[in-house]
């Protein structure tokens, strides 16, 4: 009897094993958070080279901190600000320390504007004498600290303005601001999507100036929006209307200015050259010398200019030219001497350069067929340089150290995978942040000069158990030859998948200029959607093709002038490779991509209409004349010197090719790839007489998310693979 009752308890306990590693995950789980990672959020080291902070929100307290962490240690040390400890103030959302450290700026009521604006109502808390100030009773954007602390500037309705935090005296800086007509301090819509920042101002390194870039918008077309609001609470629509240069039009006029904090004069600044952008301005370690980086139309020649604060005088210290085009970066650094450092492709790969304060070249500081895909800093006491790369294979990332001579190259990081760093203000020590495949965010303690590990900080074991009962399928990294290259590639396969057997095939691809889909990173949302079709029986898979970034300039500037002809060319080939292998239904064969990846998607189904027999487009541009100028003409052109380049590889233009089965998905409130493109692509798609399936979700911009909307568009998207594939 007690042998029946063991062999029984073996039994159930074996039996519900096996059921719950044959788990399913379910989309509700996916788009209800339920895999979340934990992350350390909002770090930051401390001017003391021994502390870091981070931001942390206690759910049960309801209150906002920002708790000070020993590097040595690991242990908390103190709480540097708590929204629980200011009176006057239930909670913050974001904080910023200045210069000194001795004072915050608070943002409470934060509210978007653009993908990456935001306005809000903000204070300055002195975090000696625990006072805070309210900067203004209105919404206001992008306020910062003066470097002593004693002022701050900030933007409202488009002007400047700064306020005496001990006598509270406001100065208005600019008075020419009106909404769709002139801006300063901030960007336009175009430069804050596509030379992704927002504030366009600056404190000089001892306060006496303040530089600033003017947008005058007046030229520029308005695109409007209409917008219906939440449903039986909106009689009439509203409309949003903002000012969106298309591929060809007129851009904005952007100017420089300075203004002299001591007598309160604001001059314009003579670059003694017409120039269609300036995507960075940026002062140096002398607080007369700003730089100013300034591009013609096409983005491939850039001046990088030093501008003399004292009489406004401006001289180019150095050009970069290209055939195609050229990426703005972050990556201008000042050293103490003012010499500076910056990165180029000149040599067909982005890669580090020393130069002194006149522009001549001291030293190329790396080099090899690798790209440097991040730059974090330089540390005097030891002259070494620390950045992140592709030298271990373009699909992963580790974090190096160099001598700015180029000499000594230590590799701080082993784990293979996405490495990244954040050093501590003195170069002592660094924070890792590592994730590959399989595993999940780790957050680990190093020494800086030579990678060695002294503790953990933060994983998400407990995420990998959660997920163990789901018997996920591994994510096999390989490459396809595909048109002369071989192209990176990752494939999930169905868990009990069988070499003997066919399954559909279902590709993912964004393919845009320098983009990325292929990665040793942990998965995303996408990644366990892609799990629960294959468990479907579906095998997933996505090629980077000739376009792509991390191979050199050459590979990802092959495509330009001629979006969407290699890149799809790529994804046809690598469908029929893949067509060919016996595990593969060639028959049965779908794409899908969101943005860039929706306007190929689309391209494929219809120029690959014997290869595909389905495909999904979320947000797609369906032809380049309806995008940006920024974007598209650092690619393209414009379209009055390359109509073919436009015309010939738009989706738009190709719908008679329809064969398959094709659905269509846009946000109605998209600002960046307009729901004109799928409005005009749903009218061509009606003349040409072709049955599709489409959705258009009211309201939602270019990430169509909000509520249950992400839950119901991947619910609409995989019924309709499951119909179709």
């Amino acid at each position: 009897m007690k042998i029946f009752k063991f062999a029984l308890v073996v039994f159930l306990t074996t039996t519900s094993i096996l059921s719950a590693q044959d788990k399913q995950v379910t989309l509700d789980e996916i788009w209800g958070g339920a895999f979340r990672q934990e992350y350390l959020q909002a770090l930051r080291s401390l001017n003391n080279g021994e502390e870091y902070v981070v931001q942390d929100y206690d759910r049960s307290a309801k209150t906002m901190n920002v708790d000070v962490y020993s590097y040595k240690t690991g242990k908390k040390t103190r709480t540097l600000i708590s929204s629980s400890a200011i009176g006057g103030l239930d909670i913050f959302q974001t904080y910023s320390l200045n210069d000194t450290e001795e004072k915050a700026i608070l943002g409470t009521n934060i509210e978007g504007i653009f993908r990456r604006s935001t306005k809000g109502i903000f204070y300055v808390y002195d975090l000696g004498s625990k006072k805070l100030v309210q900067i203004s009773e209105d919404k206001i954007q992008e306020p910062t600290l003066s470097p002593n602390g004693n002022q701050v500037a900030y933007v409202f309705e488009n002007n400047i303005y700064t306020k005496d935090l001990a006598s509270g005296k406001v100065t208005q800086v600019t008075k020419d601001g009106v909404d769709n007509e002139i801006i300063n301090g901030v960007t336009d819509w175009v430069y804050e999507e596509e030379f992704m920042f927002v504030q366009a101002y600056q404190w000089n390194k001892d306060g006496s100036k303040i530089a600033f870039l003017r947008f005058d918008e007046t030229q520029v077309p308005e695109f409007s929006m209409d917008l219906y609001g939440t449903y039986g609470k909106q009689l009439y629509p509203t409309q949003e209307v903002f000012k969106y240069p298309k591929a060809g039009e007129n851009n904005s006029d952007v100017s420089l200015h300075m203004y002299d904090v001591k007598s309160g004069k604001t001059s314009a600044v003579d670059l003694k050259k017409e120039y269609e952008y300036l995507p960075r301005i940026k002062w140096s370690n002398d607080a007369n010398i700003l730089t100013v980086q300034a591009m013609n139309r096409h983005q491939n020649n850039l001046d990088l200019i030093a501008v003399n604060a004292t009489n406004n005088e401006a001289s180019v210290i150095l050009n970069e030219q290209d055939d195609a085009y050229i990426d703005v970066t972050d990556n201008l650094t000042f050293l103490n001497d003012n010499s500076f450092i910056w990165t180029s492709e000149k040599n067909g790969w982005n890669h580090i350069y020393h130069y002194n304060k006149n522009g001549k070249l001291i030293d190329q500081v790396t080099d090899g067929k690798w790209e440097v895909t991040d730059y974090y800093g330089f540390d005097p006491k030891t002259g070494r340089i620390y950045f992140q790369s592709t030298e271990n294979g373009s699909i992963n990332r580790d974090v190096f150290s160099i001598r700015s001579n180029g000499k000594n190259k230590v590799q701080l990081t082993q784990k293979r995978g996405t490495n990244s760093a954040d050093f501590s203000t003195d170069f002592t020590y660094f924070i890792n942040t590592y994730s590959s495949a399989t595993t999940p965010s780790e957050f680990t303690l190093h020494q800086a000069k030579n990678g060695k590990k002294l503790r953990d900080i933060k994983d998400n074991k407990q995420l990998l158990e959660q997920l163990e009962p789901y018997n996920f399928s591994e994510k096999e990294f390989s490459t396809i030859s595909v048109n002369g290259n071989d192209l990176n590639m990752w494939m999930i396969k169905p868990s009990n998948f069988d070499p003997n057997k066919e399954y559909p095939l279902f590709m993912y691809q964004y393919s845009g200029p320098g983009s990325q889909s292929v990665s040793n990173t942990f998965s995303g949302s996408n990644d366990y959607w892609y799990q629960l079709l294959a468990d479907e029986g579906y095998i997933i898979a996505c090629v980077d093709g000739r376009g792509t970034g991390f191979k050199g300039a050459e590979f990802k500037k092959v495509t330009q002038n001629e979006l969407g002809k290699y890149e799809v060319e790529d994804q046809i080939d690598a469908a029929k490779l893949l067509g060919d292998r016996d595990y593969v239904n060639a028959d049965r064969i779908g794409i899908w991509g969101w943005s860039y990846g929706g306007f190929m998607s689309s391209n494929a189904l219809l120029k690959g209409n014997d290869t595909f027999k389905m495909a999904i487009a979320v947000a797609p541009v369906t032809s380049w004349r309806f995008y940006d100028s920024i974007y598209t003409e650092r690619y393209m052109t414009t379209p009055q010197e390359n109509a073919s380049g436009y015309d010939e590889n738009s989706p738009i233009n190709h719908v008679d090719k329809l064969k398959g089965a094709y659905l269509l998905v846009h946000g109605g409130g998209d600002d960046n790839v307009h729901v004109q493109n799928s409005m005009q692509m749903i009218e061509a798609l009606v003349q040409a007489n072709k049955q599709f399936d489409w959705a258009i979700y009211p309201d939602k911009d270019h990430g169509i998310y909000g509520g249950n909307t992400r839950l119901h568009l991947y619910t609409k998207m995989t019924n309709f693979i499951k119909e179709n594939l």
